[in-house]
């Protein structure tokens, strides 16, 4: 499909936070392959075409490196965390460029050999990675002749992961987990939740909107979507609609289909305008 590089804006231009004082926040869309190479060179192109939209950072999608074949291919190129051609990559192009990338999930060495850690690493604007967070909810998934199992190539992670960075407070997360509202809770108050993700075209048309704007209502916080979008070497077909999501579940920009770059303004002015007005965060009773 060819690039498209905007979808749709919100159509309440008084909350798409393009204003003084905003950042601007990219998540980038693809419809990744098996080569690992190929993946990377769109990824930079991409890249480029959100940092020339003016992002300071930028979110690739899940599995941006690689969808093989077969579910075991990402297992034949996983590497040691620190080292390797996908995290080469992610460190030379956010210092080459000077802004923060957030890798949706790499394949890391786990500590079962035919198994990966499905890690979103984040990089700083001289190159560093400076967060990782291993996916802890397996996805799974059956539904007519679809079927899916991480749990066969994936292990999950252990640990909730929020970072401080110069413009937000960001949780980390990975597709799958948007079912689980309770990993967010125990991010305790973030800015912005970063949700790089490869939802089945099945279960995104039901349920991918929805769950991200109400991953942004509750939290009050920024979302920042990127998504596998398209149709794959290996069948498969994921459901896009790449998005940015206000703290008040409005959809400032989003990718339907196709291979391309959403960009918005995020304003922490205007997260604690809303948590003024509305401090449902202090209302909280219950334990999680």
């Amino acid at each position: 499909m060819g690039t498209r590089l905007r979808s749709t804006r919100a159509q309440n231009r008084g909350l798409d936070q393009a204003d003084a004082g905003a950042t601007r926040i990219a998540a980038v869309q693809m419809a990744s392959g098996p080569h690992v190479d190929a993946n990377l060179k769109e990824a930079a192109r991409l890249i480029e075409m959100a940092i020339g939209e003016g992002a300071r950072l930028v979110a690739l999608p899940e599995y941006f490196g690689i969808m093989g074949l077969k579910d075991t291919d990402k297992v034949a190129v996983r590497e040691e965390y620190g080292s390797g051609p996908i995290q080469e990559f992610l460190a030379t192009t956010a210092k080459k460029h000077g802004i923060w990338i957030v890798g949706g999930s790499v394949p890391l060495i786990a500590s079962v050999r035919d198994k990966v850690l499905n890690t979103s690493l984040v990089y700083d604007d001289k190159g560093k990675c400076v967060a990782r967070y291993d996916k802890i909810p397996l996805f799974g998934f059956e539904m007519g002749e679809e079927r899916y199992s991480e749990e066969r190539t994936i292990e999950p992670g252990k640990q909730v992961m929020v970072i401080d960075t110069p413009f937000a407070r960001m949780g980390l997360s990975i597709c799958y987990d948007l079912r689980f509202p309770e990993l967010y809770r125990a991010m305790g108050e973030v800015d912005l939740i970063l949700v790089p993700s490869a939802f089945t075209e099945t279960t995104g048309k039901a349920h991918w909107e929805t769950l991200i704007r109400a991953r942004a209502i509750e939290n009050l916080a920024y979302v920042l979507a990127p998504a596998q979008g398209g149709y794959h070497v290996n069948g498969r077909e994921t459901h896009g609609d790449s998005m940015i999501v206000d703290p008040w579940g409005v959809v400032l920009d989003r990718l339907p289909r196709g291979s391309g770059v959403v960009v918005a303004g995020m304003n922490r002015t205007h997260i604690q305008r809303l948590r003024q007005s509305l401090p449902a965060l202090q209302h909280r009773t219950l334990g999680c």
